[in-house]
């Protein structure tokens, strides 16, 4: 039998362009001196994606992971210049809360996203899309294993 393999070419390179690809309700930036500015600045043009509440987190070398979440929308929360630079850094996430598990209207700010840790050996901080279908079975697991 001859080969059924099928070859096609790309036509376009994905990361040989500038355009911004529009994705949920989360926004990243790095190298810039002032990320939170900018976050907030795509948080807002995504404010469309959720509306619940959003949050930034930044990291500089200095100082570690900052994190700022709020409920309600961004231009309530994030344009005012002490919120901003109490964000500093030149990399940070963003994310705006649209609830598609429990109750609308029930959100606890331990919800409100991106979250971050900070551990022996460094620290991380991720925004997430979209449900985890087995969390309650994943948490009680990492409960019993002393988590």
């Amino acid at each position: 039998m001859p080969d059924q393999t099928i070859s096609r070419a790309l036509t376009t390179d994905p990361f040989d362009d500038d355009k911004l690809r529009e994705e949920c309700g989360i926004f990243g930036v790095t190298g810039v001196a002032d990320a939170a500015n900018f976050v907030a600045l795509g948080l807002h043009a995504l404010q469309h994606r959720g509306q619940e509440a959003g949050g930034i987190v930044t990291y500089h070398p200095e100082t570690g992971f900052t994190s700022a979440r709020r409920f309600g929308l961004v231009r309530d929360n994030f344009t005012k210049e002490d919120v901003i630079k109490s964000l500093p850094g030149a990399l940070g996430i963003g994310h705006v809360r649209y609830s598609t598990t429990g109750s609308k209207g029930n959100t606890q700010i331990r919800d409100v996203q991106p979250f971050f840790g900070e551990f022996s050996m460094g620290g991380a901080a991720i925004a997430h899309n979209g449900n985890i279908t087995n969390a309650d079975a994943l948490r009680r697991e990492l409960i019993e294993r002393g988590s």
